[in-house]
Formats: structure tokens, sequence, C-alpha cells
């Protein structure tokens, strides 16, 4: 599946082409596998993955914006904020 967010292979931060990791923006085994499916992951320099202190995994700000981006992406193409809850378990907005 296709990112909803940024199909482009550069990190969606700085717009590197190097050492991209594949970041799924859902996380938890279930969730792992629904955010591949539905295509909520992006892809991340190592700097903004887990590299650094700025890396999705370690900055709460970054996390959540991108959580928050992608839940209203979602809405968009599969249905409602209810849908939402009931496939990921909660609502980031």
């Amino acid at each position: 599946m296709k990112s909803i967010i940024s199909n482009d292979r550069k990190c969606i931060v700085c717009d590197s082409t190097v050492n991209l990791h594949k970041h799924h923006v859902f996380e938890g085994t279930a969730n792992r596998s629904k955010s591949e499916k539905d295509g909520c992951w992006v892809y991340l320099c190592s700097r903004h993955h887990n590299g650094s202190n700025a890396g999705v995994h370690y900055n709460k700000v970054f996390e959540m914006k991108l959580k928050q981006d992608t839940q209203r992406a979602w809405e968009k193409i599969y249905g409602t904020r209810e849908d939402f809850r009931k496939r990921y378990g909660r609502s980031y907005l």
C-alpha cells in the first residue's frame, strides 16, 4: 500500500534521501499491520526516526503532530472519527 501522507522516497522532515527508514505511524503489533495496510506510514531519515532527540521516537510533539496529520488523512479516505477509533483504539484529534 502506498502512503497516504507521502510516497516520495525522502524524509518528510528534511527531504534527505540518505539512510531512510519506513516509520509506521500507529505503533503496536496490531496497529503496525493496520498502518501498513491503510498507508499510515512515512519515510524518515535516521535523524528524524530514531537517531537523535529530534526523532519521532523521542520527540513527543513531533510524534503527536504526525499522528494527528495521519489521522486527518485517514478520515478523508476511509471514514469518520468513530471509524478511526474503532480501527486504532483511540483518536489523536
